[in-house]
């Protein structure tokens, strides 16, 4: 949420970067929208993938078993 709040807080300056005195922070507000919704994209997608992966790595499903065995199902 907050990195949304700060993305839509980006857009009015990234909008008027032709208008004096935002010739500096056009660009400047562009890479940190850039860096915000890449650090988000890889928080939501990338990060759990990769937690997902070690898990499978450490726990493998073995032959004629569905998934592996949790402690709920012990």
């Amino acid at each position: 949420m907050t990195a949304l709040t700060a993305a839509l807080a980006l857009i009015p300056i990234i909008l008027k970067g032709d208008k004096p005195g935002n010739e500096i922070l056009a660009p400047l507000s562009v890479v940190i929208l850039g860096g915000l919704l890449t650090s988000t994209f890889l928080n939501l997608v990338v990060v759990p993938a990769g937690y997902a992966a070690i898990h499978r790595l450490k726990h493998p499903v073995r032959a004629g078993e569905s998934e592996p065995k949790t402690p709920d199902s012990i």
